[in-house]
């Protein structure tokens, strides 16, 4: 069994929308698509940067209507502000772990990404991009 963490983050405003969940598949993207429209401010709109994985391309997703998505060019991670969120919970709190067992590791998982949503200033030093954001 696998853990997958599904997050979304807002640099500019330091604010972030995750789960975690057993299968990284369109049931789960859809599931996270809506959790990111629930944070997503009234009257406000999100554009949601996306690499081009199966489960972000297909036509079986259900979009909300305050989310646009954009997806980057193929071998670009570089480009998505949420690679550097993965490294940052990566070398901080989720490597060089023995975890007890499956609910250790989503124990862990959330633990890490609540963490993180607790510290905007993290998320906005982590995610800001000058090319994304100075307009």
């Amino acid at each position: 069994m696998w853990a997958y963490i599904f997050g979304a983050v807002c640099p500019k405003k330091g604010k972030g929308a995750g789960l975690v969940l057993p299968y990284c598949d369109i049931g789960s993207m859809n599931q996270h698509l809506a959790e990111i429209s629930l944070a997503v401010d009234p009257g406000a709109h999100a554009v949601l940067i996306l690499d081009r994985a199966g489960w972000h391309m297909t036509q079986k997703l259900v979009v909300p209507a305050n989310i646009t998505l954009l997806f980057l060019p193929p071998r670009a991670p570089e480009l998505n502000p949420v690679e550097n969120v993965w490294q940052f919970m990566r070398d901080n709190w989720l490597s060089n772990r023995v975890f007890i067992d499956y609910d250790d590791i989503v124990a862990h998982c959330c633990e890490a990404w609540n963490k993180l949503v607790n510290q905007p200033w993290k998320i906005i030093s982590i995610g800001m991009r000058d090319w994304a954001h100075r307009f």
